[in-house]
């Protein structure tokens, strides 16, 4: 039997996905999780100690396993061959000038980027052949799996492929933009009866990704750390200002329906612009007019996109996938700003899902009439990652009288009791989610009715930034009564506008422009949950809950059951949910 390891490469947010014989996902994760280290940049994807277990519980003794990446095969031999002259060396890097260039990075620092990409690509699959090795020493006997040989796919056809083949849709048109693609950082991809084609790939080094990227330092965060999700935060609390958006504009142009970026000289100007026009203190709360204007422009930008894609590939259904997918914001406005009439956006559409792609990619290599899963699979779960053990909390119920096993009917009936006193509940059931977002399996829970509840679970529980909303996760059958124009959104993936009738029933997720985050849930997509918020829907007449990921900032969404009993016990928290434990303060 055959067995396809897909291994996302790039210097950020490494992870893995196992593709079983006939194309069923077996498991996919970030590597972040299991090392429990931020968006673990420049780890493997495939650490041998993480390995042994999952191809002992995944992968037959016998397996031939395919191992596939997501950068193609011309671009690694190119970084190869700048390997090999030099180019990687740190004192040629250090040669290149600290200064921004048209990427809306410093020179240095792409050529930084490149360089760990390079090295990302290099080692894909050695965690893994270690694993096999060491299985094999410490039980004798032939290897687990037979590696057969390894793919290497372009990158913005591994996101492609993951979230087209991951949607609802048989036929669809999909925009991929990110910072960094092997010869541009966009690109469009029709899909055709499961059948993907590439429809344009944007050239240059110009890049929407990192110019919003850019916004985020100039605002006072770090790009680095992933930090654009805070523009997104903030946005709603400040106004478009006239002259920065001016600033911004001068970055990129639209000629006949294509996006065109400026030189460098131009971005240097702008930011030395802007720069003079930053207030002195901004401290933790960031520059809120800058991030609004930035978010108005980014919606400019991607407009451009969406609209050239309708030209070349129209469409109803459209799929927007790439870093610049995780944009809720502008996802909720997408299809009232084009001509599209559906969207669907995956669990990860960064880097993490190309995991995904680059094995299914390498499952279609193998099974030329395969045209993605079965469309009862389809749109694809996103709670494709670890169990916890629940051996921690029988542990803990040695020597805390409150750690209880009190079935799952039990559990679930006495957090929608605390969550409905005001309480704070950590809630932990079932398999992890892929992707950036808590789905409601790795969440910190809390009533979204009161107004301070935002900022009690800010200073209590997540340690960050007053502005930082929070999402409301709904029954979805109730979504109509709560949100104007109401659509499906499976995976947080989207903000939709509030019925003003209903914004002061849950002011602790209606973020300051009026707008949610939503995630709408249902009994077959998340039986725990959605029995969860019925529950409280019972005793509230609310069907709605304030969710979190379960993490502090800073850190990764746990990993395990211990990590979440530190939580529980070292923040706010009220009460931990552990499958059917249940522990209170």
């Amino acid at each position: 039997m055959r067995y396809y390891l897909g291994l996302a490469t790039t210097f950020h947010d490494p992870a893995l996905a196992l593709i079983g014989p006939d194309g069923t996902i077996l498991f996919a994760e970030g590597a972040e999780r299991f090392l429990q280290y931020k968006r673990a940049p420049n780890c493997e994807p495939d650490p041998a100690t993480r390995m042994v277990g999952l191809l002992a519980e995944f992968v037959p003794q016998g397996s031939e396993l395919v191992v596939a990446s997501t950068w193609g095969q011309q671009f690694t031999e190119f970084l190869e061959g700048q390997g090999r002259g030099g180019a990687f060396t740190l004192d040629a890097l250090s040669r290149h000038p600290p200064t921004l260039n048209r990427s809306f990075v410093p020179e240095r620092a792409e050529r930084i980027f490149v360089a760990e990409m390079a090295i990302a690509q290099a080692r894909a699959g050695y965690g893994t052949l270690l694993a096999l090795d060491q299985e094999t020493r410490s039980r004798g006997g032939d290897p687990r799996a037979r590696i057969v040989r390894q793919d290497r796919f372009p990158h913005h056809l591994t996101h492609a492929a993951y979230a087209l083949w991951g949607s609802p849709f048989s036929d669809a048109t999909a925009v991929i933009v990110d910072g960094m693609g092997e010869t541009g950082a966009a690109a469009l991809y029709r899909m055709e009866t499961g059948r993907i084609a590439e429809v344009r790939r944007h050239r240059g080094r110009g890049s929407v990704g990192f110019l919003y990227g850019l916004v985020t330092d100039l605002a006072g965060f770090d790009q680095l750390k992933g930090e654009e999700w805070k523009i997104m935060g903030l946005a709603p609390y400040g106004r478009t200002d006239p002259g920065l958006v001016a600033q911004l504009r001068r970055l990129f142009s639209a000629e006949n329906g294509r996006l065109k970026f400026s030189d460098d000289a131009t971005v240097r100007d702008v930011v030395a612009t802007i720069l003079s026009r930053r207030p002195a203190d901004l401290g933790e709360a960031g520059w809120a007019d800058l991030a609004k204007s930035g978010q108005d422009v980014f919606s400019e930008l991607m407009d451009v996109l969406v609209a050239e894609a309708w030209v070349l590939s129209p469409h109803e259904n459209l799929v927007i996938a790439g870093g610049c997918g995780l944009n809720s914001s502008y996802n909720g406005r997408v299809l009232e700003r084009s001509e599209f009439c559906r969207l669907h956006v995956p669990s990860a559409p960064g880097d993490d899902g190309n995991a995904i792609g680059a094995a299914w990619l390498a499952y279609a290599a193998d099974n030329p009439d395969w045209t993605g899963p079965a469309p009862e699979t389809r749109p694809l779960t996103p709670y494709l990652g670890s169990h916890v053990s629940t051996a921690p909390m029988e542990r803990l119920a040695e020597w805390e009288p409150s750690a209880r096993r009190v079935g799952h009917a039990a559990a679930t009936r006495e957090a929608a009791k605390i969550l409905a006193a005001g309480g704070l509940v950590g809630w932990v059931q079932g398999r992890a989610e892929f992707g950036p977002r808590s789905l409601g399996n790795r969440s910190i829970l809390a009533d979204p009715r009161p107004e301070g509840a935002k900022d009690a679970l800010n200073a209590k529980v997540k340690y960050r930034e007053a502005f930082r909303p929070f999402a409301p996760s709904i029954l979805a059958e109730a979504g109509p009564d709560w949100f104007e124009a109401y659509a499906d959104s499976p995976y947080m993936e989207r903000t939709l506008v509030w019925r003003e009738s209903k914004r002061d029933q849950v002011p602790a997720v209606v973020h300051a422009d009026g707008t949610g985050r939503l995630q709408s849930v249902t009994p077959e997509r998340n039986p725990a949950y959605a029995a969860l918020i019925a529950a409280f829907a019972e005793i509230t007449n609310v069907p709605i809950l304030l969710n979190t990921s379960f993490n502090v900032m800073g850190k990764p969404i746990l990993h395990t059951a211990e990590d979440a009993i530190l939580m529980f016990y070292t923040t706010g928290l009220d009460a931990l949910v552990v499958e059917d434990w249940i522990v209170v303060k």
